[in-house]
Parts: C-alpha cells; sequence; structure tokens
C-alpha cells in the first residue's frame, strides 16, 4: 500500500498516481489533498493522527512550500512504515508516533536523502510527480527494510524538525495554544486531554463554558470544551464553529482556568 498526502486539490494527484502505477502495482489509497495550502504544520499533525491507523505502507506526503529550491527530499523509516516526501519537518511527527506504536520495542526513527539532479526532472515545480512519486513506488517495491540499500538514499542526520508546543501547566491554569481547526470548526488545543477530568464548567480566554463528552450534551447553538478523538482539549459548538464562538484561529493562545 501506499498512501497519498497533499495540499494539491485536483488534478496534480492523478498524475503523481501515474508516475507510481507504472513502476508498482501497490494499492493506492488517498489520505486527502484538501489540506491547508502550503500549510505544513497542519499537514503534520493530521498525518500524526491519521497514519497510525493504518497496516505497514508507503505514505507519499507534498505539502511542500520549497518546492523548486535546494531543500531536500526525504525518505524516513519508521518501524514498519515509510514516509517519502520534502525535508521541511512536515514528515517527522507522524514518523516518531509509527516508531512509538511500532510492534518492535527498538523502533526507531530513521532518515535518508533522497538524491536526484533537478536538472533530470520535468519540472522545478512539481516535485511531487517528478521526485517523490517515483520515489515512493521504488521504496515500496524495494522493500521498507532494504530501501536504503539503493545507492540514490543515503543516510542523513541533517533535516528540518517540527515538534509541536508544550503546555503550560500551572495548578488551576492552563496555557496552550490553538494547533489547527478541523473542517467543523473544531479548535484543537495542545493542552492534554486529562486537563477536564472531573470537572463540568471551565473558563476559556475568560468566558465560561461547559465541559461535555460529546457535542449533542448541549443545545444546538451552544459552546462547550471537549476532548476530541485526537486525545486533546478542544473548543467546540454543538453544529457550529467553535473557532468562531471563542474567537480563535490557529496559533492563538487559549487559557482554560
Amino acid at each position: 500500500m501506499i498512501t497519498l498526502t497533499s495540499d494539491f486539490g485536483t488534478p496534480y494527484p492523478a498524475a503523481m498516481k501515474g508516475v507510481m502505477l507504472q513502476r508498482t502495482d501497490a494499492r493506492l489509497v488517498d489520505v486527502g489533498h484538501d489540506f491547508p495550502r502550503q500549510d505544513v504544520r497542519t499537514a503534520a499533525f493530521w498525518l500524526r493522527e491519521v497514519l497510525p491507523y493504518f497496516p505497514p505502507a508507503v505514505h507519499l506526503v507534498v505539502v511542500d512550500p520549497g518546492v523548486g529550491t535546494e531543500r531536500a527530499a526525504l525518505a524516513v523509516r519508521a518501524g514498519d512504515h515509510a514516509l517519502v516526501g520534502p525535508d521541511n519537518g512536515v514528515l517527522l511527527p507522524a514518523a516518531r508516533e509509527l516508531a512509538a506504536r511500532a510492534e518492535s520495542d527498538d523502533a526507531e526513527v530513521e532518515l535518508f536523502e533522497v538524491e536526484y539532479d533537478d536538472a533530470d526532472t520535468e519540472s522545478t515545480t512539481f516535485h511531487g510527480r517528478d521526485v517523490f512519486a517515483p520515489a515512493a513506488a521504488e521504496i515500496h517495491e524495494a522493500g521498507v527494510a532494504e530501501f536504503h540499500e539503493r545507492d540514490d538514499i543515503v543516510p542523513t542526520d541533517e533535516y528540518d524538525d517540527l515538534r509541536f508546543p508544550d503546555p503550560e501547566l500551572d495548578g488551576e491554569t492552563a496555557v496552550g495554544e490553538i494547533l489547527v481547526v478541523d473542517g467543523f470548526g473544531n479548535a484543537v488545543t495542545n493542552l492534554p486531554g486529562e486537563l477536564l477530568d472531573g470537572r463540568t464548567e471551565v473558563t476559556a480566554n475568560g468566558d465560561s463554558a461547559p465541559v461535555a463528552r460529546a457535542y449533542a450534551e448541549v443545545g444546538v447553538g451552544e459552546r462547550l470544551v471537549t476532548v476530541g478523538s485526537h486525545g486533546n482539549v478542544e473548543l467546540a459548538v454543538n453544529r457550529g464553529r467553535g473557532d468562531e464562538a471563542f474567537g480563535v484561529s490557529v496559533g492563538d493562545e487559549v487559557r482554560i482556568e
């Protein structure tokens, strides 16, 4: 299996699939191609949440605002999975999570640079088709355990990392950040869900809101603070948009008391 993730919309992912289907008969599965354009951190967050639910696979990820520059192309091994994409941090949160959940106790995140000559690519603006798709197909065919034996894939310890900020937890007050806002308008924070244990109401940035296990525990259009499927605190509205109701957007500070 090869999964595909990008911010391309349509029709660009079809070209990547065509390139891979010339090289492999792997099953191709779309994670999504409607991620916010050039938003590396949002893509990294959702990949961390989604990819661990797949069986062993090669994961092709192209959210690449640096396409055509000197940024490297990476292949990452994490347990029984491999990830392929640009060296801008987008692969690392998911890779660490995949390694942490691997059946092997000694699974590590191993990084490799995929060497390519930009002069040999058809385009400097579509490395998804010309660099990453061929690499993903060839890594799939070589196998996750053996792909590093290729001459054009070499170990590296130089790479752009991406880590999400840690919250500040101090007694009855917790200060965090809005990491992402999903398509429903739920504002996902970096605050751990355990923060809400045993509580029925909190204040979020000074405004009180009930703590609920499900959106429908409050009336339609009413605000709530809950724990999302990702295990983090989120600000939400039953059948509405939590980001608008709480007046927050990605990167904003959130204070829960």
